[in-house]
């Protein structure tokens, strides 16, 4: 798919080659000696790619400090010498015991890749071309990405390259992968991040969602629904129009604008994999294969069988070892120091790539802890550690990686419902109950998801078992995050976004027990599903709100979607229980209200779409504004490159284009690109998503137009530039160091004076490149 949107075909053979030999197959074999048990062959390389992601960043970083980042090769180098030279690894070349997946699983698994990869992909890559000026008129954070990538390519620390003065406080491992692979492979950065980066992650934590879920299952059955849930979870939006106030929607929103967030969630999934093996002491009873070939198992395993003692839902028994095999072998890594040694390594990686899931992590582990503390009278000592350990490496990223800021993130319940409230409904000055009724929606879009938990009710002692306990402490926190904090771009939601799949694999997991203790037929749920989310699509066309209302609407509109949907469930559920009987009833409705919840994203944009189609056209759907494409320079990418080429990795750039393009009355501090494409320290560029900004930001201050704290570096980076003052020229050469001088000759005029003080060294389009002569 990528091809058909510019990829080069080259990129992706020297990517894909890279991404197996150097760190898919060199983490396969560290899991397969650190982690024993039965999995499946695309579990164990989803696992196996999670722990090569972790191990190349962790090499990259001394490798980029020392100035040889091509050394990150040492790694898989080494593992490959080690294993093949030690006599005790040699069998781990060959995979251990598997587990066999039904051929319907699989296919299962590759349809909901695809239909990830079209549905997030395919809008993503139109509106993010690799050509200039389409380019430059993509989506808003992709150049802050570019510029990330290119910092972490040439420094280590890395700074923020916008304004060099500022410490990277932020989630930046993503960006040493990427600047790995662009260093190994030659592939332009900007190639890696639009197209390539993403691919396999989103692969590999596809696998690992429906690994989890069939575990804590025990049947494959609950894949299809779990991994349709995964991609379209959401907020129920039933108005006719894009809003960000209940959240944008999950993994296939953020996938792509979000690479942080999709490397956290790809390692986080296998990390969780690790900490519910240890919870129940899988892994110490799960032997690795004998080395003269691999055992085939037929059934799922399942998770916490052990405590308490409750009835599993097999699909079919386990089959036996083979004939000839005795039992388990000994690993060369004694117990579970193997084990913890792996989830070190990635609760590392983690706090690295996103540090948003630490805290969840430690939630779920404190409730295992004070559930088996009051059940059993013992602390769980396996949950201690694990809680130790998130613990460790969420005081050093907040201490260390992230300095103690707090990066826009207030504990503000009610500002954040009052800003929901004026984008829904557009009354800035609303009473004191209005916006407490926005936050009381938002609660009730949140609970769509949560329904079929209360299938666990049917048998209460599934609520103790400890990944039950795990999961559902994880999702709580999550949500609970999302509702009493407050971010000026919602980046609360981030802890939902992070929690959904763990959610979706419970909610699941309780309305499939619900359903077969009814004796529910399939084809009945299904239809349970289809008419609830026909019914609130009909809700949503009949009221046709949009929002923010338009003026002359009453407020109260705002809630008549949501009001009709529910007076629909509640007169379903009387009939439904006249009819069928209340078991029944609830089995079907528990039913109904998750499939709202868990397919929201996917109904939800189809009813934004006819909307779009009428402002934009039918063709031009996916793409920028008209408007935003024309105000994008010709020739910045030109100039950009011919300057990287040019210059020397340390040198530092001045520009004077600081907002971004076409919002520059109010500026609007999010423009990226010079340091993006020049790969270059720029000065002074954006400043919006700087810790300063954020640190200093308050409810009710519009984030879009910070004013920078420096105003007198400012004015002289700009006088030297659009006015030529040659004592500001001289004051940014040698009191701030800069070399180079990116222009955007737009801003300064026709026949700008900087040409009769400095020669162009380059020009193309509304761009021209400068570099100040060195001092006589």
């Amino acid at each position: 798919m990528a091809a058909w949107f510019g990829t080069p075909a080259r990129d992706m053979a020297l990517f894909g080659a890279y991404l197996a030999l150097a760190v898919a197959l060199p983490g396969t074999l560290v899991v397969r000696a650190l982690y024993r048990g039965r999995r499946t062959a695309a579990e164990e390389v989803a696992l196996g790619l999670a722990a090569g992601y972790a191990l190349e960043v962790l090499a990259y970083v001394p490798a980029r400090a020392l100035g040889a980042p091509r050394l990150v090769l040492a790694w898989p180098v080494v593992t490959y010498l080690t294993f093949l030279l030690v006599p005790a690894l040699r069998r781990f070349w060959r995979s251990g015991a598997r587990v066999r997946a039904p051929l319907w699983a699989s296919w299962t698994l590759a349809a909901s890749f695809a239909g990830l990869t079209v549905w997030s992909g395919v809008p993503f890559f139109r509106n993010n071309a690799l050509g200039w000026p389409a380019m430059g008129a993509g989506d808003y954070d992709e150049p802050f990405h570019l510029a990330l990538t290119a910092e972490l390519r040439h420094h280590m620390p890395p700074r923020l390259p916008i304004v060099p003065d500022e410490p990277l406080l932020y989630h930046w491992f993503t960006y040493a992968h990427v600047a790995a692979s662009s260093w190994v492979t030659g592939v332009e950065p900007a190639v890696l991040v639009l197209r390539l980066t993403v691919l396999p992650m989103l692969a590999a934590f596809l696998v690992l969602i429906a690994m989890t879920a069939r575990r804590v299952a025990g049947s494959w059955r609950i894949t299809g629904p779990v991994l349709a849930g995964t991609v379209f979870v959401g907020t129920p939006n039933l108005y006719l129009s894009s809003t960000m106030v209940f959240g944008w929607g999950g993994v296939q929103s953020t996938a792509w604008r979000s690479p942080t967030q999709t490397f956290g969630a790809l390692l986080f999934a296998a990390l969780a994999v690790l900490v519910l093996d240890a919870l129940t002491r899988r892994s110490v009873a799960e032997p690795q294969a004998p080395p003269s070939g691999p055992v085939r198992t037929r059934a799922p395993l399942m998770w916490g069988q052990a405590w308490p003692r409750v009835r599993s839902i097999p699909d079919r028994a386990e089959a036996p070892l083979r004939p000839g095999h005795t039992g388990p072998q000994a690993s060369p890594i004694r117990g579970m120091a193997g084990h913890w040694a792996l989830a070190a390594l990635l609760t590392v990686a983690v706090m690295g790539a996103k540090a948003v899931y630490l805290p969840l992590l430690l939630a779920g582990l404190v409730a295992v802890v004070a559930v088996e503390t009051v059940l059993r009278r013992r602390p769980l000592w396996p949950a201690l550690v694990a809680a130790a350990m998130t613990l460790a490496c969420l005081a050093y990223a907040q201490l260390v990686l992230f300095g103690n800021a707090r990066q826009g993130i207030l504990l503000a319940p009610v500002a954040a419902m009052r800003q929901r409230w004026q984008e829904l409904a557009g009354q800035s000055g609303a009473g004191p109950l209005w916006p407490l009724g926005a936050g009381a929606l938002l609660v009730l879009c949140l609970a769509f998801a949560w329904c079929g938990v209360a299938g666990l009710l049917a048998d209460r002692r599934l609520f103790a078992r400890r990944p039950v306990v795990f999961l559902l402490a994880m999702a709580a926190a999550g949500h609970a995050a999302t509702v009493l904090f407050h971010h000026p771009g919602y980046s609360q939601f981030f802890f939902l976004f992070a929690v959904y799949p763990y959610l979706v694999i419970v909610t699941v997991y309780g309305a499939r027990v619900l359903l077969r203790r009814a004796r529910v037929p399939t084809r009945a749920t299904a239809g349970a599903v289809a008419a609830a989310v026909l019914a609130v699509c009909v809700a949503a066309v009949a009221w046709h709100v949009t929002v923010p209302l338009p003026p002359g609407r009453p407020a109260v509109t705002v809630f008549l979607p949501y009001l009709s949907v529910l007076a629909g469930l509640a007169l379903a559920a009387v009939a439904l229980a006249a009819a069928l009987g209340r078991l029944r009833a609830a089995a079907l409705l528990a039913a109904a209200a998750t499939g709202v919840g868990l397919l929201a994203c996917g109904y939800g944009l189809l009813l934004w779409l006819p909307a779009k189609i009428a402002a934009k056209g039918l063709g031009k759907v996916g793409h920028a504004v008209a408007g935003e494409s024309a105000a994008v320079p010709e020739g910045a990418l030109a100039a950009a490159r011919w300057l990287r080429d040019h210059s020397a990795p340390g040198d530092l750039v001045a520009t004077n284009s600081h907002c971004h393009w076409g919002r520059r009355d109010p500026c609007d501090a999010g423009q990226f690109w010079a340091a993006a494409l020049t790969e270059r320290r720029v000065l002074v560029e954006g400043w919006r998503y700087t810790t300063r900004v954020n640190d200093r930001w308050r409810p009710g201050q519009d984030y879009r137009y910070p004013s920078f704290w420096d105003p007198g570096l400012l004015r002289l980076n700009d006088a030297a530039i659009n006015t030529a003052d040659p004592a500001s020229l001289g004051a940014l050469r040698d009191r701030h160091h800069v070399r180079w001088l990116l222009v955007d000759r737009r801003l300064t005029g026709p026949g700008s004076p900087l040409d009769a003080v400095v020669a162009p060294r380059f020009r193309s389009g509304d761009y021209a490149v400068y570099r100040l002569p060195d001092r006589a």
